[in-house]
């Protein structure tokens, strides 16, 4: 298990041509939960790239298949300017991930990848955005003026069956197939990730989270930990408590990230 980067509260991200910017405060947790013997997650935390791994193979493989996207990822996130990264860089980065994982792995009959989530802090049309990437079944989910939603879809043999009208999507978890997923970095194929870019906006809370924590807390209940206030650390350790506490039967983890508006000044205030 890999972890880069550390909790922060108060990180002032400035949006060029204002005046103001945004706040951001943050929160990671890992955990090896209560029946595996290694924790195969990995998780960024830390501007200009966030992200959840969860590694997969062969002879214990996969913690190193998710540090080498998560070390990736961290190169990746030194090439930022003010704060900010060019998205296009991303697909560079998981393909070096992809090779690095088939060079380690080559001897291993089965492979080794992982999957990988994560929020990259970007400008469109100079305005700042969330590009917020995908690969595999680890999520990201976003909270905003109490509209709860899943950003990401699942690459995954049982998302294809409820897409399809086979499948109820809340009999997807417990299906026998629900860990076979569709995609991934490593395992020998390109990388393929789903992209979404989302305008930032103050009062915007992000959940990324490996399926270690979907598998054991329902999106009602993410839902109303993420809606019930509290700091960024606070809402990551509820959630962590509540999937090891229903079994904790995988790897968990998350990372919470909160958008603010930077409190007025005394002067910008009075007037």
């Amino acid at each position: 298990m890999t972890h880069v980067g550390r909790d922060r509260a108060g990180f002032r991200l400035a949006v060029p041509g204002r005046r103001r910017g945004l706040v951001l405060d943050w929160a990671g947790r890992s955990d090896i939960g209560h029946r595996r013997a290694v924790n195969e997650d990995s998780v960024l935390v830390g501007p200009p790239v966030f992200a959840v791994a969860d590694g997969m193979g062969g002879h214990a493989a996969g913690d190193k298949a998710s540090a080498a996207v998560i070390a990736r990822l961290a190169a990746l996130a030194s090439e930022a300017e003010r704060g900010y990264l060019d998205v296009d860089r991303l697909a560079g980065a998981l393909d070096a991930a992809a090779d690095d994982i088939d060079e380690f792995a080559a001897h291993i009959a089965v492979g080794a990848g992982t999957t990988v989530t994560g929020v990259i802090l970007a400008l469109r049309d100079g305005e700042p955005h969330f590009a917020i990437f995908n690969i595999g079944d680890s999520r990201v989910y976003l909270l905003l003026d109490g509209e709860f939603s899943r950003v990401t879809r699942d690459h995954s043999v049982v998302q294809e069956m409820v897409d399809a009208g086979l499948l109820a999507a809340g009999d997807a978890e417990h299906h026998p197939d629900s860990n076979v997923i569709t995609r991934a970095v490593g395992f020998r194929e390109a990388p393929r990730p789903d992209m979404w870019m989302i305008p930032m906006r103050p009062g915007m809370r992000v959940l990324l989270c490996s399926d270690g924590l979907t598998k054991e807390v329902d999106d009602p209940r993410i839902h109303r930990v993420l809606a019930s206030g509290g700091t960024a650390a606070a809402a990551a350790d509820e959630l962590m408590d509540a999937a090891l506490a229903a079994g904790g039967r995988d790897n968990v983890t998350v990372v919470v990230l909160d958008v603010a508006a930077p409190p007025a000044s005394p002067r910008s205030a009075s007037t």
